[in-house]
């Protein structure tokens, strides 16, 4: 059993004793990039309490070293004792401590998931590397009409992308090493936490310096590409859907892969035909005839006229039904339906001969339409 040590590595992390490596790992690195001191310059609290994370997930991600802390107690009874740990000389005591490969390895964690940097062993040799780094997605709207989402497509489209110029990598130029850093990137002489210093004032962190202006993209770092790409549109889409085109993204850096060219599909709306899902709308009129009498009329679709029943006293609003007449599902299996809103259309000019039937028609009909109605509140 331990005894009651302070601090203790688990607290410190955030994490139960017995909490597994993923889980030390995670809290590790959200601590990490919370009291980093290049996210809290200035901050003497942060950068104390960024020592503690470090020393604590170095013990803690090592098996081994786990284990004897868990048995014997942890490392800081040692600093504390040697007064390491309030002299602040912490770089010295992790070196001196865990060797130089757990110090890689807590830095290693921290800036291999940040990017751009690369660790190696030994003291005090953290140092900027550009990586490759694939290129971005460009998301592009693709206007799609409702006869081509209905049978699908193939589309042919052009594109103006801005992108890195490929002459200077984006660089606005030819570079070289920075005198000043000595393609580090960082200030030298110190300042800043381990002595990794802040970015170089003169090549703003990046290593290299401008020389000479890019002729290609005249020192912008952008330039245009036009591409002229086919692409294959699925009966069945629906808006927002992503069609993805590898590769046609933009242009990756040092040797990586391009981006995607991400289609985000917009179905137009049609004048007649509206769409819900994978069902299909429309408001037909009759006349007031067929609707009292009942017909079969013609009914437009969207592939084709097919003929429908009216059932004899259909109302004006009614919603009927044609089953499998809608959009072909995306998934390729079996279709939407078609729904179908009657309108009644009531006669605007009667003749004379019109109207002394519709007046003997009414003296007939008995009916009260308004017979259900309240009188009042």
């Amino acid at each position: 059993m331990r005894v009651d040590q302070k601090p203790d590595f688990y607290e410190i992390l955030g994490v139960s004793s017995d909490a597994s490596q993923a889980e030390i790992k995670k809290a590790y690195r959200r601590l990490a990039r919370k009291y980093h001191p290049d996210v809290n310059p200035g901050d003497a609290q942060a950068e104390e309490k960024f020592k503690e994370i470090s020393q604590a997930y170095s013990t803690l991600s090592d098996p081994e070293k786990r284990q004897k802390y868990d048995q014997f107690g942890d490392a800081w009874e040692q600093a504390r004792a040697t007064g390491q740990w309030q002299s602040g000389d912490f770089q010295n005591f992790v070196y001196q401590t865990f060797g130089s490969g757990s110090f890689a390895d807590v830095f290693g964690d921290l800036f291999g998931d940040l990017g751009g940097f690369t660790v190696t062993s030994g003291r005090n040799r953290v140092r900027p590397e550009p990586a490759p780094q694939r290129g971005e997605d460009v998301v592009y709207d693709l206007p799609v009409t409702l006869a081509e989402a209905v049978k699908g497509t193939e589309k042919e489209i052009v594109l103006t992308i801005e992108d890195r110029c490929p002459d200077c990598d984006g660089m606005g130029g030819e570079a070289t090493v920075c005198p000043a850093c000595g393609g580090t990137g960082r200030a030298q002489g110190g300042g800043g936490f381990f002595g990794m210093g802040a970015a170089c004032p003169q090549c703003h962190g990046t290593g290299k310096v401008i020389t000479s202006r890019c002729k290609r993209c005249r020192g912008t770092g952008v330039t245009t590409r036009n591409r002229r790409i086919k692409v294959h549109v699925p009966a069945g889409v629906r808006s927002g859907k992503k069609l993805r085109v590898t590769g046609e993204g933009g242009r990756g850096v040092r040797g990586a892969p391009n981006g995607d060219l991400l289609l985000n599909v917009q179905v137009q709306p049609h004048d007649f035909f509206k769409r819900n899902g994978d069902d299909i709308h429309i408001e037909l009129p009759v006349t007031f005839v067929e609707a009292a009498h009942g017909a079969k009329v013609r009914v437009p679709t969207i592939e084709g006229q097919v003929t429908m029943t009216i059932p004899p006293g259909t109302r004006s609003g009614q919603e009927l039904r044609l089953k499998g007449r809608g959009m072909p599902r995306a998934s390729g299996e079996g279709r939407g339906d078609q729904y179908v809103t009657i309108q009644i259309v009531v006669p605007k000019n009667l003749s004379e001969k019109q109207r002394e039937l519709l007046e003997e028609f009414d003296q007939t009909w008995h009916e009260n339409p308004r017979a259900s109605l309240p009188r009042s509140l």
